[in-house]
């Protein structure tokens, strides 16, 4: 990491009180009360890894009260955070490439947007490759799994292996078996096909998904929905088949069957499903199961996956990504060096507005400025 001071925000997994069950498996743990745009300070854990969140809830309702206190704002929690000086904008990216092991892409809004390749993403890909420099793609989006997205990069022209590509829907599969979620317990999920795939390749049991998407409730007086008692871990991620039954089952699941996990795979607010307009993401799925359950995910599991499959220092990572509250905190908080591309949600004006506090080492406007700025400064 570049020597500044850092608002942290890590992406890991772990226990935050053995006492109290309630209180239990910030993934994606950070600093900044602001972080994916919730006005909560959320628990620190030390294992930095994925934009992968959870939480575990207890369903004694005596505790009800204790754990309500537990979300509200630890103002001394806040003692360590500082802001990091302005970002630099990138003049010598020939120095950068040389300084980093290993680039770490999001996808959307840097190397595409919606279905569209951004111009000169295969070039700058090449040349990295050409320089012996590692590239590893994340991605939020868990609509598929990574044989799926590997599809999509040869699609679009793009020679990626599945080795190399992490999506939050593999992401949710590898955290339960990293805690060896049991198997005799089930995975109810809020999502798309992807996260489906990458359960089954894990050898877990599930339900849901988008055969739940034409299910609909009729309220009639004395009702009561049924769910399983099986299910051990609700999870959470980009669902256009989005619906309340969706978010009472879930609800139910979590509120009810003890030490049901809450796995959120992102937390985005939009994401680029076309090129033409941002369209809400996966944190309106989250906030809605958020909001009736008063749990709130937070925390991350990719970064640590990613380093020690690898054999990767930290400090010789360069996370390269469009948004501020996820892409450079999740870098910044695997202690890595940060790059903002202007190719995708954030604009200059939001970097440069004197209420962001999250700034990355550098910025540029897209990847391929590494050529362009590659030839001045030879």
């Amino acid at each position: 990491m570049l020597s500044r001071t850092t608002a942290t925000a890590s992406l890991s997994v772990s226990a935050l009180s053995s006492r109290n069950p309630s209180l239990l498996l910030c993934h994606l743990s950070l600093k900044t009360s602001r972080f994916f745009g919730l006005e909560k300070l959320s628990y620190i854990s030390p294992n930095p890894l994925s934009n992968l969140s959870s939480i575990r809830w207890n369903s004694n309702k005596n505790n009800s009260d204790n754990t309500n206190k537990s979300n509200k704002c630890d103002s001394s929690r806040m003692e360590g955070f500082t802001t990091r000086a302005s970002a630099q904008p990138l003049k010598n990216a020939e120095e950068l490439i040389d300084s980093v092991e290993t680039f770490i892409f999001d996808c959307d809004g840097v190397i595409w947007k919606g279905d569209k390749l951004i111009d000169g993403v295969p070039e700058t890909l090449d040349m990295l490759r050409s320089k012996g420099k590692r590239l590893v793609f994340v991605t939020n989006n868990s609509t598929k799994s990574r044989k799926q997205y590997g599809k999509k990069f040869e699609t679009l022209g793009l020679s990626v292996s599945e080795e190399e590509i992490f999506a939050s829907s593999f992401a949710a599969a590898a955290y339960l078996k990293s805690i060896d979620f049991p198997k005799d317990k089930k995975v109810y999920v809020i999502g798309e096909d992807g996260i489906l795939k990458e359960l089954e390749l894990a050898g877990f049991q599930f339900l849901g998904g988008p055969e739940d998407g034409g299910k609909k409730i009729e309220l009639k007086p004395g009702f009561l929905m049924e769910h399983d008692k099986d299910v051990g871990a609700v999870v959470v991620g980009f669902d256009r088949y989005f619906n309340y039954y969706k978010i009472q089952y879930g609800t139910l699941c979590i509120r009810e069957n003890p030490g049901c996990l809450f796995i959120a795979t992102n937390r985005d607010a939009v994401t680029h499903l076309t090129d033409a307009q941002e369209w809400a993401g996966g944190g309106s799925m989250v906030g809605a199961i958020s909001g009736s359950t008063q749990r709130w995910s937070c925390s991350t599991f990719m970064m640590d996956y990613v380093a020690n499959k690898f054999g990767i220092l930290k400090s010789q990572i360069c996370m390269v990504g469009d948004r501020l509250d996820t892409d450079i905190l999740f870098g910044q908080n695997g202690g890595c060096k940060t790059l903002l591309v202007l190719s995708g949600v954030t604009t200059l004006s939001m970097l440069q507005n004197p209420n962001n506090s999250i700034q990355p080492d550098f910025y540029t406007n897209k990847i391929p400025d590494f050529l362009s700025l590659k030839v001045a400064t030879v």
